[in-house]
């Protein structure tokens, strides 16, 4: 390791590993790459170091400019972390129906934040479309660059290496990938990347039971955060996708719970969706499969929910 490697250049080569306890014996393999091993412990570090650099090398972002984001949380912190590194000011947009942690997080990294009301009713398709006008107002101030991580292309080819990573990991010995869809940037880099090598490798999309909008139901309020927007993300790229599955609030919550206790694996909610859908497909693939599935980020952004939130301290 280099003694003056830049916080930046720390982003990726997280480990990949095999969940064993919280797996029935009748399924195949199921991996799980550690985004938490990141440096804000998400995933979402990928895409925002993907967005600024393409920012900055084509001219959208120039010195002296405010980064403007809408989002649930993990997409904040990791912008929020580029830009301190960069030395940009960002603005996020954000709700109090994200965890404490995460808002706070963003804060820690000096990003502004302004919160939408909140209803206390879930994350809905109204919340996410207040929070995208939100910054679009903001967006509309001179020096400010609007990331608009819905339909910033740029995130796509953020996960690119990530796609590689699994690949050379596995090597080249993947049956199928699951994963949760919030903006698809990430489903739909990896689909790109793992397509290409192998097109037989299937890939599997997940969303909330309560808003199955991918499988033709109709939007509903849900607590996994960071996925299940409401309606169908303008990144989604269904040609990339062979099935959607639909994991229910309470499934998610409960695998999460089990990866922490019986495989020292602590991650989010979301996490815990994409593990549920994993074992489905592995189940059906047959025992000698190897399906890969992502720890989105660190259960240490969950503290404060009901997630991980302990009753018999007081």
């Amino acid at each position: 390791m280099k003694a003056d490697q830049k916080i930046l250049e720390s982003i990726g080569n997280t480990a990949l590993v095999q969940i064993r306890n919280s797996v029935p014996t009748d399924c195949g393999n199921i991996f799980a790459k550690l985004e938490w091993q990141n440096p804000t412990g998400s995933m979402k570090d990928r895409m925002a170091l993907g967005v600024i650099s393409r920012a900055e090398a084509d001219g959208r972002l120039r010195p002296g400019d405010t980064v403007i984001e809408y989002t649930g949380g993990s997409t904040g912190a990791s912008l929020a972390l580029v830009c301190a590194a960069k030395g940009y000011k960002i603005h996020v947009v954000s709700s109090k129906a994200f965890s404490r942690e995460k808002l706070d997080h963003m804060v820690a990294y000096g990003a502004q934040l302004t919160l939408v009301p909140y209803d206390g009713k879930g994350i809905t398709k109204q919340l996410i479309l207040d929070m995208v006008e939100a910054a679009r107002k903001l967006a509309l101030e001179p020096h400010t660059f609007w990331s608009n991580q819905l339909t910033n292309t740029d995130s796509i080819a953020g996960y690119f290496p990530l796609g590689e990573e699994i690949w050379s990991q596995t090597g080249g010995k993947i049956d199928a990938f699951v994963h949760s869809v919030g903006t698809a940037a990430s489903l739909s880099g990896v689909a790109t990347v793992l397509k290409r090598r192998d097109p037989k490798i299937r890939m599997i999309a997940v969303e909330p039971g309560e808003s199955a909008v991918l499988s033709g139901g109709q939007p509903g309020a849900h607590d996994i955060e960071g996925i299940g927007i409401g309606y169908a993300p303008p990144l989604w790229d269904a040609s990339l996708v062979d099935e959607v599955m639909s994991v229910s609030t309470a499934e998610a919550k409960s695998m999460a719970r089990s990866l922490a206790q019986k495989d020292g694996i602590f991650a989010g909610t979301s996490s815990g969706g994409n593990v549920v859908a994993a074992i489905r497909v592995a189940k059906r693939l047959g025992t000698d499969a190897k399906v890969v599935t992502l720890m989105v980020d660190s259960g240490l952004k969950y503290l404060s929910t009901d997630l991980y939130r302990s009753e018999t301290i007081k």
